[in-house]
């Protein structure tokens, strides 16, 4: 079929049309400060992991990166700004298995579909979690814990909140070991530990980093990590698997995310630099110091297969929980 000039001069500028609506192609990309949303407080692991792929982006991508933290309301506040933007590659979000799985079951009306909103990106690393008891509490092994436990029906233990994956690992724990315990929930897992440590509550469920110095110096037991095999960063701890609860895993994880519609060279872009990143042996040593756990290489569409997947599978923790949010 041959076109006339003038079919060709009005086909060109339809075309030119259609791209003018389009977010910038990665040839052009970036040309801006690109920003990095983090849904936690300054300071944090998942704040100090953020800035580190800023950094990374910043040197690889040589453009300003920003980290910009938007705290509350279970990471839906951060996550929301995100999916509202513009699918240019210059808002991102450093997700994590709250904001991605456990919220889509967990609130009643959550202002984001973690599916649908968002563009995977890289998975970054695992959260391993571990289970502690103020130093009062006779026992020193997971199986004496589960025997106290059953021995003291309505055992109260702390959480970081309704809903959070240390609360949810604990009813996992209830689930798994028969045992009856109440939930006290906090703003935080620091604050949690604290009342742990004061013997407020006899036990929780913690992310380890937080409490790895705790456990130094004596002012919580530690007896055991919620990981498959031992963490490497406490190799002294026995996981829950071991100690009498075979097949029992928590593990949270991180990942950068777009908006949806984010187009897939500025995505392919943005996910080898950040695979640069994971893949770096200084960066495993920080993983290792943060008490993070690398993750298996991961591509823009294994990131998504897995996202889907770990929805229905934290659905069915979210709802054996009880745990309900508005």
């Amino acid at each position: 079929m041959r076109w006339t000039r003038r079919e060709a001069v009005a086909g060109c500028g339809g075309a030119l049309a259609l791209l003018a609506g389009l977010p910038a192609l990665a040839g052009s990309y970036p040309s801006q400060t690109i920003k990095m949303i983090v849904p936690y407080p300054a300071g944090g692991t998942t704040d100090l992991l953020g800035r580190m792929v800023a950094d990374e982006l910043q040197i690889g991508l040589g453009a300003a990166v920003i980290v910009e933290n938007k705290p509350g309301a279970g990471t839906t506040i951060g996550a929301e700004q995100v999916a509202r933007a513009a699918p240019d590659g210059y808002t991102l979000l450093l997700a994590t298995s709250t904001t991605l799985a456990i919220n889509k079951t967990l609130y009643k009306k959550l202002p984001y579909d973690p599916v649908k909103d968002f563009t995977p990106i890289a998975l970054l690393a695992g959260v391993p979690f571990a289970l502690i008891v103020n130093p009062q509490v006779p026992a020193k092994t997971l199986t004496e814990f589960i025997a106290y436990a059953k021995s003291k029906p309505g055992l109260a233990y702390g959480s970081a909140g309704n809903g959070s994956p240390q609360h949810l690992g604990a009813e996992m724990l209830k689930s798994a070991a028969g045992i009856d315990i109440r939930h006290v929930p906090y703003r935080g897992s620091v604050a949690a530990m604290l009342d742990v440590i004061a013997g407020h509550v006899a036990f929780m469920v913690i992310d380890l980093q937080p409490a790895l110095p705790q456990i130094a110096a004596g002012k919580v037991r530690v007896l055991g990590v919620t990981t498959p095999r031992r963490v490497a960063s406490a190799p002294d701890i026995p996981t829950l698997a071991e100690g009498g609860l075979a097949g029992f895993e928590l593990v949270a994880w991180q990942g950068v995310v777009g908006p949806a519609g984010l187009p897939r060279p500025i995505v392919d872009q943005l996910a080898a630099q950040i695979g640069r990143l994971v893949a770096d042996p200084a960066t495993r040593d920080k993983f290792k110091v943060l008490a993070l756990e690398s993750l298996p290489p991961s591509t823009p569409d294994s990131f998504a297969i897995y996202v889907k997947t770990e929805v229905d599978r934290w659905a069915e923790i979210v709802k054996r929980s009880g745990a309900e949010l508005e």
